[in-house]
């Protein structure tokens, strides 16, 4: 799906879906293919902080909304939006998160499907049940 600015050459964030390999389900694809980009910005592992006390909400949803609207701000600051993300990498506490995390995802995301990397694994504080990192072209 090409993404087109103003005045500058088409970009186009493809999906890489090899017939050789099992079908991507779940709002991801295999790979990105990345054609005509002059900007990349690498966004730093989110996490669901509230506000600069440092609050956290308790519910996974909502901190998973928090993170992507932080991901998103970073976004927005160097003028990309969620169309513009390649890969994204998400960080989860535990595995019971999986189907919350994907639907969330798929909410933030709509039809754009980067490449995507799920982990499983301790966060760095105990507050935060995942942390979202990602990598985005113009």
């Amino acid at each position: 799906m090409p993404i087109t600015q103003a005045g500058t050459v088409p970009i186009v964030i493809q999906p890489l879906n090899p017939t050789a390999l099992p079908e991507a389900t779940g709002n991801y694809t295999h790979g990105t293919l990345v054609e005509g980009a002059s900007r990349m910005v690498f966004v730093s592992g989110q996490v669901p902080w509230a506000d600069a006390d440092g609050q956290v909400p308790a519910d996974f949803a909502e901190q998973c909304r928090l993170t992507w609207r932080n991901v998103l701000a970073v976004l927005a600051e160097a003028g990309m939006g969620a169309e513009n993300l390649a890969k994204v990498t998400t960080y989860l506490a535990s595995r019971s998160h999986r189907a919350a995390n994907s639907l969330i995802r798929a909410e933030v995301l709509g039809d754009h499907t980067p490449a995507l990397t799920i982990i499983i694994c301790d966060i760095y504080s105990e507050d935060w049940l995942l942390e979202i990192e990602a990598v985005a072209v113009a």
